[in-house]
């Protein structure tokens, strides 16, 4: 019997849905239901300073408008620590994790980047605390004591990737010194607990992608298939995001939504037709093909930078 393929959109709830994210949504969507599958929504909450009040029940009737229908229950980050915790635990017992007393400050100094604008992903951990605290240090943050070697995946957008993540990134933070689950155990963790069998997001996260493999094998976790989607980018040729500033996608009148859906999936190089928000999905999702997204970063109105 051939296994369900489950796929999973898992927005951070720090704003409203725009345009960028609804690209990542459609995509994870189309691919899903194509293949026959189950399409799961996850909040990732667990930075807590930026979450804003109402933004997870704003993305939601967004999804609703679009006709992007979820299936089971919506999962929330922030109620899932009990599974975190346990896997953290699992991770100090085989050795694989450890108690870091640096700052960012003192990482990026030690790695000789005084000027990083996020030291603890900008540049690579020197393993200051890796054969134990400095004297005089308390616990701050704890980290994944990477293993050697490249890890190598075939992305179904962006082709072979390979990463050597003690050389990238060296040993990386699995819980931060605020008290909170880094990302990368977090979605590993909750990739595996869900069943999810791909992940298809957008392409700022493929440097990521290695990392979590490297914790998924460290704890005995199934692998997904990986899609990096094309980065849709701002006036300011950045990554389109909630500072833009861009109009809530759950207020757009009825004509926009179905613009904006139709453009979302431009954007993925999909065909379009005329019709309903429903039928353009319904249309989309028969003649759904990853081969025609593209690999490389695009204007908002689709044309390549």
């Amino acid at each position: 019997m051939t296994a369900t393929v489950r796929g999973r959109f898992a927005p951070s709830p720090t704003g409203p849905l725009h345009l960028g994210s609804l690209v990542a949504a459609v995509g994870s969507w189309l691919s899903a239901k194509a293949a026959g599958g189950e399409w799961l929504v996850r909040m990732e909450d667990l930075d807590g300073p930026r979450v804003v009040a109402g933004a997870a029940d704003g993305i939601l009737r967004a999804l609703e408008r679009y006709g992007l229908a979820w299936d089971g229950s919506v999962a929330v980050q922030s109620e899932r620590t009990a599974l975190y915790e346990a896997a953290l635990a699992r991770l100090r017992a085989a050795g694989l994790a450890y108690d870091c007393g640096c700052t960012r400050a003192e990482v990026a100094r030690a790695a000789g980047a005084p000027d990083a604008s996020d030291p603890a992903e900008a540049t690579v951990y020197p393993g200051t605390c890796r054969n134990g605290l400095v004297p005089g240090r308390t616990p701050r943050a704890v980290r994944f004591r990477v293993p050697e070697g490249t890890i190598a995946f075939a992305d179904r957008v962006r082709g072979n990737v390979e990463e050597e993540v003690a050389r990238a990134v060296g040993d990386f933070v699995v819980k931060r010194a605020d008290g909170p689950f880094a990302y990368q155990l977090a979605v590993v963790v909750d990739d595996a607990a869900q069943g999810v069998t791909e992940v298809v997001r957008g392409g700022d996260l493929l440097s990521s992608t290695a990392r979590q493999i490297a914790l998924q094998r460290a704890l005995g976790l199934p692998t997904p298939s990986y899609a990096h989607l094309p980065l849709i980018l701002g006036p300011d040729g950045k990554k389109l995001g909630k500072r833009d500033g861009a109009l809530p996608l759950e207020t757009l009148d009825a004509r926009r939504v179905g613009e904006t859906l139709a453009l979302a999936l431009r954007l993925l190089g999909q065909e379009v037709v005329d019709g309903s928000p429903a039928e353009i999905l319904s249309a989309a999702r028969e003649s759904f093909a990853a081969a025609r997204i593209p690999a490389g970063p695009l204007a908002a109105g689709g044309a390549r930078p």
